[in-house]
């Protein structure tokens, strides 16, 4: 099973600083936020729209592409959050800050739909997938959780007693794993989570460094045997909450670009065309 990393927000995080600091930069040396109109602001929202075309149409080409020489369905989602969290910030920035008019429209829209991709991530992670990002049905993900719970039985049975009587005082104390195919467990697995890493915390926070190295190693096994266990029971739900989430964000993304082209049009004929 394939494990969810943040690379890909990190990585669109330092852009957007770094993009941020030549922003300041150049609005500093002029004196003034430089104009939509401007080669800079210009230079911004072209390459703003270009990151966002790019996000809107090259992981819907991957998906309905089988050849594998195209790459790994994993990397072209992280490619897709890139450029659906850098090309908006640069679009944003290319305003001037200033939202009259089809531009503020295009603008409110280009945020619901960042919004509703940070919500499409969150429930697309809810669903497990193998290393080349496909799905994983029911019947793979138990093989999982049978081979996780066989892990953590043979790591417990090579512990000193002393060890194994703390993991098994600890793991008895620990909230369960909240299970079920309803809505609420796709999506209230983040408090679920967070309960879980304070309760961990609050009866490990005493061990010594020795008994800590070993701890983290349960810890892994622990969250991976609850990860598998909560995802099992929620997979038909999560797959229908991902569906229903495509049918929402999907045409917000299309009235979007509609927007935005007739902007571009806009600007094009009126800064171009009647001079």
């Amino acid at each position: 099973m394939r494990r969810r990393s943040n690379r890909e927000v990190w990585l669109s995080f330092f852009t957007i600083v770094g993009i941020t600091l030549l922003y300041l930069f150049v609005v500093i040396t002029r004196g003034s936020v430089p104009a939509a109109s401007e080669f800079f602001g210009h230079s911004l929202g072209i390459l703003g729209f270009l990151l966002m075309v790019m996000t809107e149409t090259l992981y819907s080409i991957r998906k309905r592409s089988r050849r594998r020489a195209w790459g790994k369905m994993s990397t072209w989602l992280e490619f897709h959050i890139f450029t659906g969290l850098v090309g908006p910030y640069m679009v944003l920035l290319h305003t001037s800050w200033k939202f009259n008019g089809l531009a503020g429209i295009v603008m409110l829209m280009t945020a619901i739909i960042v919004a509703s991709g940070f919500i499409g991530r969150y429930i697309y992670t809810a669903i497990p997938r193998t290393a080349d990002g496909a799905e994983m049905e029911a019947a793979q993900i138990q093989q999982e959780v049978a081979a996780a719970e066989a892990e953590l039985k043979r790591w417990m049975e090579s512990q000193p007693e002393s060890m194994r009587a703390f993991s098994q005082r600890i793991t008895q104390t620990l909230p369960p794993v909240r299970t079920g195919d309803s809505w609420a467990v796709v999506i209230g697995r983040a408090f679920t989570d967070l309960g879980y890493r304070l309760q961990w915390w609050a009866e490990t926070r005493k061990a010594n460094a020795a008994m800590k190295a070993k701890l983290r190693e349960l810890d892994a096994l622990l969250k991976r045997q609850r990860t598998l266990k909560r995802q099992v029971q929620s997979l038909a739900m999560a797959r229908r909450m991902l569906a229903l989430w495509h049918a929402v964000h999907i045409p917000i993304g299309m009235a979007l670009f509609t927007a935005a082209i007739i902007h571009i049009g806009a600007a094009i004929y009126y800064a171009t065309l009647l001079r």
